[in-house]
């Protein structure tokens, strides 16, 4: 069932959106040549508990962490471990937040140190995908135009669009109706309506868009073993296009919190 929020919650899910973006801002001090990903993960867990919210992820469905860190082949799930990170690696970091119970999803892809131009062009070309969807929506068009444009950049671009993995609705639960493919048909799909909200979240390869699990039942990774990049918003429909939730916030905003 895919609910429509009320201004009051969407009020609520402004605070948690902002909440997300200025842990994923923390974390991004940290990402250098040598930190272990479980140590990025505790300062996510601390800094998230400390502004009296709670990951989002953690516990979820058993998962083990606050958040997910992928690296390099890795295109979402990824365990914090003791693993180090090194000069060259892809690192997406998907962080959820919960905050007076409503969520907010967000995620961003870093190259630590030094990488090749198909690399940059890949994280580059993926945020850029993740905006030609976000420009396709407001009141009255239909999911499937979201896909329709993910799916048109990224192959103009080279890129390969991960087909099992798909954005979704956001809300009271991390996950909620409808799902935001990317890849589609214009014209298609659930119509938006004003209030609903979204986490549009493409996940795109720089070789074949096949994936599989790991043996620990989360790791997704690319079955060529070339890397993947990941970036996503939380956003509000409205009527006339849309709202990031989970984008930057002002000066004034960020020296209240």
């Amino acid at each position: 069932m895919i609910s429509i929020k009320s201004e009051r919650e969407i009020d609520l899910m402004r605070e948690a959106g902002k909440l997300n973006y200025l842990t994923h801002e923390e974390i991004k001090k940290h990402i250098k040549v040598g930190v272990k990903t479980k140590d990025l993960d505790k300062i996510a867990y601390e800094f998230i508990t400390h502004h009296h919210a709670r990951p989002s992820f953690l516990n979820y469905e058993g998962y083990p962490a606050s958040i997910c860190i992928s690296i390099n082949d890795e295109v979402v799930h990824g365990i914090p471990s003791n693993r180090r990170l090194k000069d060259g690696d892809v690192v997406s970091i998907d962080v959820g937040v919960e905050l007076h119970g409503y969520h907010s999803d967000a995620a961003r892809t870093y190259i630590v140190g030094h990488a090749s131009k198909e690399v940059l062009d890949l994280v580059k070309n993926t945020e850029l995908a993740l905006y030609a969807g976000l420009q396709k929506i407001h009141e009255g068009a239909k999911i499937g135009d979201i896909g329709a444009a993910i799916e048109e950049f990224a192959h103009t671009h080279g890129l390969s669009v991960v087909e099992e993995l798909v954005g979704h609705g956001v809300g009271t639960n991390i996950h909620e109706d409808p799902d935001v493919p990317n890849y589609g048909k214009k014209g298609t799909g659930v119509t938006l309506r004003a209030g609903m909200v979204l986490a549009v979240e493409p996940m795109l390869n720089l070789g074949s868009r096949y994936v599989y699990l790991h043996d620990d039942d989360w790791t997704i990774s690319t079955d060529d073993e070339k890397p993947s990049a990941h970036f996503e918003h939380t956003v509000v429909v409205t009527k006339n296009g849309y709202e990031i939730l989970t984008g930057e916030i002002s000066n004034e905003e960020k020296q209240t919190k």
